[in-house]
C-alpha cells in the first residue's frame, strides 16, 4: 500500500550494532516498539557504505517481528555495479522499502563514485528496479549544513522528489515554524508526497550538542541554556527534554504532519514516552 493511500503514523530508525551485546539489546528495542505498530523500521548506513554489511543484517533481523524494514541506501563511493548488486539483494531478501541517501564521504576516501548526489541514486533505482521500492529520501528544514543558501538546498529537495521518491523524512529539528516553512515552501515547488518530521528525543544534552553541531540541527538557544543548567542531573534533563519534544510532536500532529520517525540511538523509551503523551489516537495506534 502506498504512502498515497495510508497515513504513515510512526516509525522509528536504528543504526547497526557492532557487538553481539548491542544485537541483543536492539532485538529487544525492536519487539518493544514493534508493539506501536510502526509503520516500518529503518537502519543507517555508514559513511561511504562502512556499515553495508551490518546494515544489511541488522535489517534482516530487524524485520523478523514483521515490520517492514527499510536499509538506508548511499551513492557516495559506490560504483552503479555494486548498488546494482545491493539492490538486487534487498529484493531478494524481500525487502520493499529504502531510504536513498547521498552519504557522507570518509576521509581517506578517493572517489565519489558514479553518482554523486541523491536525485542520481533515485533515478537509478527506479531505471534498475521500476516501482519495486518505496524511496525514502531526506529533507532538511533548516538546510543542510553543506548547502550554500536555503534556496540551493530547497532544489536539491525538489529534484529528489522529481525524480521519483515516495516520501521525505527530514532532519530532526525544534522549531515547529522551520518544518511548516519548508512544508509551505516545498508544496509551492509542486512536491505533493508526504514529509515526515525527524524527531530526535532528548536524553542526554553531551550527545545531543556533538549530534546537532555534526549535522547542523539548529538547538534553540533557551532549550540549550535551560540543558546547560542541569549540568549533570540526567533525570532533570529527561524529563525537561520530553516535555520539549512532545510539545513539538503534538504541534506538528496538529498542524497536519503525516508522522513522526523517531531517531531512536537503539532505545525504546524515550520515544515510548513522547508517544505516550500525545493526543492522537489514529497515530498511537497505527491506524
Amino acid at each position: 500500500m502506498s504512502t498515497r493511500e495510508h497515513p504513515l503514523g510512526i516509525s522509528f530508525e536504528f543504526f547497526p550494532p557492532n557487538t553481539d551485546a548491542g544485537r541483543e539489546k536492539l532485538k529487544g528495542v525492536r519487539d518493544t516498539l514493534a508493539e506501536r505498530r510502526p509503520r516500518f523500521f529503518s537502519v543507517t548506513y555508514g559513511a561511504g557504505g562502512s556499515t553495508q554489511a551490518r546494515t544489511f543484517e541488522t535489517v534482516k533481523s530487524v524485520r523478523q517481528c514483521g515490520i517492514d524494514t527499510a536499509p538506508h541506501l548511499s551513492c557516495i563511493g559506490s560504483d552503479k555495479g555494486e548498488l546494482r548488486e545491493r539492490l538486487e539483494s534487498f529484493r531478494e531478501a524481500g525487502i520493499t522499502n529504502l531510504v536513498a541517501l547521498r552519504g557522507d564521504l570518509p576521509s581517506g576516501m578517493g572517489g565519489m563514485g558514479e553518482l554523486r548526489y541523491a536525485n542520481e541514486l533515485v533515478e537509478f533505482i527506479r531505471k534498475e528496479t521500476g516501482d519495486h521500492f518505496q524511496i525514502a529520501v531526506a529533507a532538511y528544514p533548516e538546510a543542510h549544513p553543506q548547502a550554500p543558501s536555503y534556496e540551493h538546498d530547497l532544489q536539491n529537495f525538489v529534484r529528489k522528489m522529481q525524480a521519483g521518491a515516495d516520501l521525505a523524512i527530514t532532519q530532526y529539528f525544534f522549531s515547529a515554524d522551520a518544518y511548516f516553512h519548508f512544508l509551505e515552501r516545498a508544496r509551492a515547488q509542486g512536491v505533493e508526497a508526504p514529509i515526515v518530521p525527524g524527531i530526535m528525543p532528548i536524553s542526554n544534552y553531551t550527545k545531543l550538542a556533538r549530534f546537532s553541531d555534526a549535522c547542523g540541527a539548529d538547538i534553540p538557544r533557551w532549550i540549550r541554556k535551560q540543558l546547560e543548567a542541569y549540568g549533570d542531573d540526567s533525570e532533570s534533563i529527561q524529563a525537561f527534554g520530553e516535555e520539549v519534544v512532545s510539545n513539538l510532536c503534538q504541534r506538528l500532529l496538529d498542524g497536519g504532519a503525516p508522522g513522526l520517525h523517531f531517531y531512536t540511538l537503539n532505545q525504546a523509551t524515550p520515544a515510548l514516552r513522547v508517544l505516550d503523551n500525545l493526543r492522537c489516537d489514529s497515530l498511537m495506534h497505527g491506524v
